[in-house]
């Protein structure tokens, strides 16, 4: 039977960093009174989330006749408070899988831990896989809003990240990169001093 960490729904449900540009570690948090899980998991497996919630809010919205899908996140629900501390990750994240309840009108996410076993090389595509059982789940479900909420405070989180070359797409260390479009030329944030 797995440990299951479940907000129906939570006070808070974020995404935050922890260090510097460059060397930050993503992570997902919920709390709900002094409860609080946090889950890791990658810069690319939180952007892909929130893409996807925002689509899903799109394809509710567009087919559903009640209005309780908003546009954009309402006022007064933005949250750009830091993660609460102290932070004790509970696993790193692995499979998401993305859900609309239309019973009771919410988003549900659920985050697997990453696992080695469920891993699949090349060779074994055409392979029949069964993955293992989940030993812990992170399950939140939220409302319309809170969901729009998360997707702009997620949108937020990945823009203060280090800044684009405008040649590669490559993120720009402090000191520069190595642009591979300009034959090796070290290119500079044009912000930095």
């Amino acid at each position: 039977m797995p440990i299951i960490h479940a907000f129906d729904p939570p006070e808070r449900f974020v995404a935050g960093t922890v260090g510097e540009p460059g060397a930050r570690t993503f992570f997902l948090q919920a709390r709900t009174g002094v409860r609080v899980t946090s889950v890791s998991l990658e810069k690319q497996q939180v952007a892909a989330l929130a893409e996807r919630i925002d689509e899903l809010l799109d394809e509710v919205m567009s087919t559903q006749t009640s209005s309780v899908v908003p546009a954009v996140a309402p006022l007064g629900l933005e949250d750009s408070a830091p993660l609460e501390q102290p932070i004790q990750e509970e696993f790193r994240a692995g499979t998401m899988t993305l859900s609309w309840d239309p019973a009771d009108e919410r988003v549900v996410i659920e985050v697997f831990p990453f696992t080695e076993a469920a891993v699949v090389s090349p060779d074994q595509v055409d392979e029949d896989f069964e993955e293992p059982e989940p030993e812990e789940l992170f399950l939140v479900r939220i409302t319309p809003a809170a969901a729009r909420s998360f997707v702009q405070r997620t949108e937020q989180v990945l823009e203060a990240g280090r800044p684009s070359c405008p040649f590669c797409g490559n993120p720009i260390d402090p000191d520069g990169h190595l642009c591979v479009r300009a034959n090796g030329f070290r290119r500079r944030d044009p912000q930095a001093p």
